[in-house]
């Protein structure tokens, strides 16, 4: 009504100034503008006022009205608690057992390579220079222990044949003289220094002899065939027998007959693969599980499987593959297992008895910490805990748990996800 009636003013100003004289028309004009400049500011604080009252009275109403209510159906719970009723823990799967203690029994599967006995395993070579004349063996054919395998026809064992002859003889004049030199000087009929003399010579003529005698022993005659050299033919002075160390079968030949070969150079190689080794590469973090005497479960992709025994655990952490050695005696009659296999061993060590455990399924990581959830009234508590050993069921828990506290064992990833949605309320 206030703005129709300064519309009306402002139409009766603008009719009137074509009568009246311009200072009076001036003159109306500023009144008016004075009085609309003072109007629209008492309507405005008016408007402000009645905006204030209507908002405090909304807000007060709100407050005493709804503002509880809401409070209480926002209400977020003490930190670190999942509130789940019966229905709730049922429908979602989540089972419960009591904290206990028991025996961690840890199987390690590690790879592994089937290789030969260290002391099973022979390379055969000559101990002499010479040309392959003769071998008597080829891969796969069995051998036996001092068998000989091949001959080799050498200048060298001639000359040391020759030389132990020589000494031979040698050695069996000189005795000779010196026994008679000794029977003269007991009957007084030559003289003390003719018998001493003929000692001297003997002696040295021994250890001549026996000088060549374990000449001949190291370049690999045995003692029979020294004893037997006087009796044999002058053409077979020159032949050396070259004789397997170990019972086994040839599995490699590295020579050609007629060929010239070089002192100690691989003829053959023999393995006796009735007993063989498989030889595992640990990490050294699971190194103390193991000990000497443990059973492994060997098998290969071929679905071959065996048994074997731990005999050997190395002190030793390889620079290169950063693990350690491990043997296991294995037992091969029926030669199933071939050197190179590459086999997976499971190592299944003793039982480790532990005062608190919990199945590897009740653990959980939040913010890099393992925690478990400890069942009270409301539903579910997160706990912090500390971790010993594991196996492939179960985990040690050094701190934080009691026995006969109940625990979520199965579904615990609910109780996770219910856990994060709660700080997430927390922190909103």
């Amino acid at each position: 009504m206030k703005k129709v009636l300064f519309v009306a003013l402002g139409l009766l100003v603008g009719l009137a100034a074509a009568a009246f004289s311009p200072a009076l028309v001036a003159q109306v004009a500023s009144s008016f503008g004075t009085a609309a400049a003072e109007q629209p500011n008492k309507d405005k604080h008016s408007e402000a006022d009645g905006h204030a009252e209507t908002d405090g009275h909304a807000e007060g109403g709100e407050e005493d009205g709804h503002g509880h209510e809401e409070a209480g159906q926002g209400h977020e719970g003490e930190e670190g608690v999942v509130h789940l009723t019966e229905e709730q823990i049922s429908g979602a799967g989540i089972t419960t057992a009591p904290v206990s203690g028991g025996e961690l029994v840890k199987t390690l599967a590690v790879p592994g390579t089937v290789t030969a006995e260290s002391n099973r395993l022979a390379h055969v070579a000559s101990k002499v220079s010479g040309t392959l004349k003769e071998i008597r063996k080829q891969l796969g054919d069995p051998v036996e222990a001092g068998e000989v395998v091949a001959l080799v026809e050498s200048r060298e064992i001639a000359e040391a044949k020759s030389e132990f002859l020589a000494a031979l003889r040698a050695e069996k004049l000189v005795r000779t003289t010196f026994q008679r030199e000794k029977g003269l000087w007991e009957k007084r009929i030559s003289a003390q220094q003719d018998f001493l003399e003929a000692q001297n010579t003997a002696e040295e003529a021994q250890i001549r002899l026996d000088l060549a005698r374990q000449r001949l022993a190291a370049l690999g005659l045995l003692m029979p065939e020294i004893e037997a050299l006087p009796g044999q033919a002058s053409a077979d002075l020159r032949v050396q027998e070259v004789r397997a160390q170990i019972a086994g079968h040839v599995i490699d030949r590295s020579a050609v007959l007629g060929e010239f070969i070089e002192a100690n150079a691989d003829l053959l190689t023999v393995a006796d693969t009735a007993n063989l080794w498989v030889e595992m590469s640990v990490p050294p973090a699971d190194v103390h599980w193991i000990q000497k005497g443990h059973r492994v479960a060997v098998s290969n992709p071929s679905g071959i499987t065996g048994e074997a025994q731990i005999v050997f655990v190395s002190p030793v952490v390889d620079a290169d593959t950063r693990s350690v050695r491990v043997i296991a005696a294995m037992a091969n009659d029926d030669h199933r297992w071939r050197l190179g296999d590459f086999v997976t061993a499971r190592i299944r060590t003793e039982a480790h008895p532990v005062d608190v455990m919990v199945p590897r399924e009740a653990v959980q990581k939040i913010e890099g910490e393992s925690v478990v959830f400890v069942r009270t009234e409301e539903g579910f508590e997160k706990r912090e805990i500390v971790l010993g050993k594991s196996d492939e069921t179960s985990t040690e828990v050094v701190f934080g748990l009691d026995p006969g506290e109940i625990i979520a064992v199965g579904s615990t990833f609910v109780l996770k996800a219910e856990f994060g949605k709660s700080e997430a309320e927390h922190a909103h």
